[in-house]
């Protein structure tokens, strides 16, 4: 990343190298996430909302006036 950078060679070796290990977390967690969440993409588990799994399927956020909510 920083090649002959003498600042940031200090720091690693006082620090540790603090992005490289953060890289390395998130990429592990991507990892895992993606372990979890494979059987809800396979074409045979049914989808819980029952709407299908076309583009704009799925949960959307819509906004409320302000006021009282209807019953």
């Amino acid at each position: 990343m920083f090649h002959d950078s003498p600042i940031y060679d200090r720091l690693i070796a006082e620090c540790g190298d603090v992005p490289a290990d953060v890289r390395r977390e998130a990429e592990r967690v991507h990892r895992e996430l993606e372990l979890v969440l494979r059987p809800l993409q396979s074409p045979g588990f049914p989808d819980p909302s029952g709407r299908g799994a076309h583009p704009g399927a799925g949960w959307q956020r819509t906004a409320l006036l302000p006021g009282p909510r209807p019953q």
